[in-house]
Formats: C-alpha cells, sequence, structure tokens
C-alpha cells in the first residue's frame, strides 16, 4: 500500500485545528496534538494521527466531554485520584501525570490513578514527562477488553500497555514502552490495512485456536497475552496486564477487565459497568530521593554502554537499548517527514471534509 510523507507541522496544524473543532480550549488542543503526533514521530503509527478520526467519532457519540472539568477526588502528600470528567485521555493523562511529578518534588515520589478517561495515545509521552525533571517516570492504562487471559476463549483484558523512562546522564534515556500483548492492537489494524496477515501467536480465533487471520477479532477472536501461549510464557503475559488493570482501574474506580468502554465509538457499550471510564495509573520518582542524581546517571550511563557493547549473535549489528529505535525514528522524521498510508490519507481528508479544515 502507497504511502505519503508529511511534514509534523503541517499534520500539527491539521489535528489542532479538529480538535479546536470539536470544542477543546486552545491549551487542551495543543496538548492533545502533541500527544498524539508523538505516537507518528516515534515510529508507533497504530496510536497517532491514524486514529484522530476515532477521537472524533467518541466525541460525535458523546462518550468525550471536549471541555472537561479535571479534579483531584482523593489524595495524599505522595498519592491522588483523579476524575477526567470524560475528557481526551490524551489531555487527562499529562495533567494527571504532572500532579505525580508535583508530588514527587515534595515528597521523593508520586503516584496518580484516574478514573473516567479514555484512550491516552502512547504511553511514552506520558512517563517521558519525568525526564526533565531528574525523575523516573512510568506510566500504564487498562483499554477494551481484547485480549483472552491463558487457558480462556474470553476477551476479559485490554493491550494494557507499560511505559517506563528512566534518564541518563550523557546517554539518552531508557524508555520501555510497551503491550502487555505479543502485539498492540494497533499493529493488527495496519495488517488489516495492508491486507496481510498476522505472525503466530498474535491472536487466536473463536475458539481459542492459533490463526494468522489478522480480521479474527471481527469473528470473535481475541488478541493473545506477551508470550503467546502456555509453552511462550503467556501466563506472564497475562499476569502483567492483569497488575495494570488493577493499578489503573480497580485502585480508581473507573472500569476494569471486560467493560471497559471500547474504543470505536460504533461498538456498543458493556452492560453493569462498575466504575467510571477508562482508567490509567502514573508514577514519578525524583532519583535524588534514592541517591545523588549525578551519582546514579553517571551509572545508567554505564549501564547502557556496557549492554550497547554487548557481543551480538551472527548477522545483528548491536544489541538495542529500549528507546533506541523510537529514537532513530523520531530524529529521521523530524527532518524527512512522517509516512501516512494511502488509507489513513483518505480518512484525513473525508474528516477535512466534515469540518472544512484544509488537509
Amino acid at each position: 500500500m502507497a504511502e505519503t510523507n508529511y511534514s509534523y507541522d503541517q499534520l500539527a496544524n491539521f489535528t489542532q485545528n479538529i480538535f479546536l473543532a470539536i470544542g477543546c480550549s486552545p491549551d487542551d488542543a495543543q496538548t492533545a496534538t502533541r500527544v498524539l503526533l508523538s505516537a507518528d514521530l516515534r515510529g508507533i503509527d497504530s496510536h497517532g494521527i491514524a486514529r484522530l478520526s476515532g477521537y472524533v467519532r467518541l466525541w460525535e457519540a458523546g462518550r468525550v466531554n471536549a471541555r472537561p472539568i479535571l479534579k483531584i477526588l482523593h489524595e495524599t502528600p505522595s498519592t491522588a485520584v483523579v476524575d477526567g470528567d470524560s475528557g481526551l485521555g490524551l489531555v487527562v493523562a499529562p495533567y494527571a501525570m504532572q500532579v505525580a511529578i508535583d508530588k514527587a518534588k515534595n515528597v521523593g515520589t508520586g503516584w496518580v490513578s484516574v478514573q473516567n478517561s479514555n484512550h491516552f495515545g502512547i504511553a511514552g509521552w506520558h512517563s517521558m514527562m519525568a525526564l526533565k525533571e531528574d525523575m523516573i517516570g512510568i506510566s500504564m492504562t487498562n483499554a477494551s477488553a481484547l485480549v483472552a487471559p491463558t487457558f480462556s476463549t474470553e476477551r476479559l483484558l485490554g493491550t494494557n500497555p507499560i511505559c517506563v523512562a528512566i534518564p541518563g546522564g550523557e546517554e539518552p534515556a531508557f524508555v520501555a514502552d510497551m503491550a502487555t500483548t505479543t502485539a498492540a492492537n494497533g499493529k493488527l489494524e495496519i495488517l488489516q490495512r495492508k491486507g496481510e496477515a498476522a505472525p503466530v501467536g498474535w491472536i487466536q480465533d473463536s475458539e481459542g485456536r492459533s490463526t494468522t487471520d489478522s480480521h479474527a477479532l471481527k469473528q470473535g477472536g481475541a488478541l493473545l497475552p506477551l508470550g503467546g501461549d502456555r509453552e511462550h510464557g503467556s501466563h506472564k503475559g497475562y499476569a502483567l496486564g492483569a497488575i495494570v488493570d488493577i493499578f489503573s482501574a480497580v485502585l480508581s474506580g473507573a472500569n476494569y477487565g471486560p467493560w471497559v468502554p471500547p474504543f470505536p465509538a460504533y461498538v456498543p457499550m458493556p452492560t453493569g459497568m462498575p466504575g467510571k471510564g477508562i482508567g490509567h495509573f502514573f508514577g514519578a520518582m525524583r532519583l535524588d530521593a534514592f541517591r545523588p542524581a549525578a551519582d546514579f546517571k553517571a551509572d545508567m550511563d554505564n549501564w547502557i554502554r556496557r549492554f550497547r557493547s554487548a557481543r551480538t549473535v551472527e548477522g545483528a549489528e548491536s544489541v538495542l537499548v529500549p528507546g533506541d529505535p523510537e529514537r532513530k525514528l523520531e530524529a529521521e522524521r523530524k527532518l524527512g517527514g512522517i509516512p501516512l498510508l494511502d488509507v489513513v490519507v483518505a480518512d484525513l481528508q473525508t474528516l477535512a471534509q466534515r469540518f472544512s479544515i484544509p488537509f
């Protein structure tokens, strides 16, 4: 499928105008745009501008509040629960992460759980907010149920990503941003757009059998936890996804498990929902709450250099440190533009016509 490159500024201007058109404040539209397009810059195309029309459809369905009043429901010096007022997760999550950072500035660490939110883009953006403060950042979110626990045919968990961002000194930050499934649903969506099959271990059919049909979810199939099957450790991926669900939602009062609201606006909402919206969880840890920050970063640099210099298997150039591929792509795309599949471009052009905004 053909691709066309667009400059970051062109996409940012269009995206911000769309968020303004649905009623977001100028500040919120700018924040949402930065978070959304950070995915495209870092090569996580499944979570970037390709999802813009999905957010608009959620707003049209009355599930996204374009002018949320964010508030802290409960707090201690180091913890808080934030109510997102059904706002864009792209706006709610940075607010909540900043609360965690501010608490860490005061008492060393900050931990914030969020209820009543929506899809928050890539976890990496929120964790990386802590880096400039000499802090470790942690972010996670639950998501609509597309994942079957090990030994089940029922979809009870989301792809439930985790990101941990750790500052270096002279070396760039360690940023591990990953789904707790073998592959994120967005990667499956990309295969669907391209008409390609899925690798073995990504999904199962409605009877729990392994399949490579990238459309299997539409026939009652499920994504698989990290590991793919029991013999390859899927029980560990299942446990990680469950931890994210509990920290993000059971702890905050959001919906959990099979009751998490689906991202596609056309999918009916679950019945008997026990909480409010989607849940997130954020953490910020001040380096100097543990040891002098300069000492930590010197050791972190040494850690990174040692792993990069590891002896490699035949055919591999070097060992990667988490965050390396995304940082390389970000540098390239800032200069050369962001590639969009033709099907994504067509979707954005439809959106442009809908709101009379040039694209």
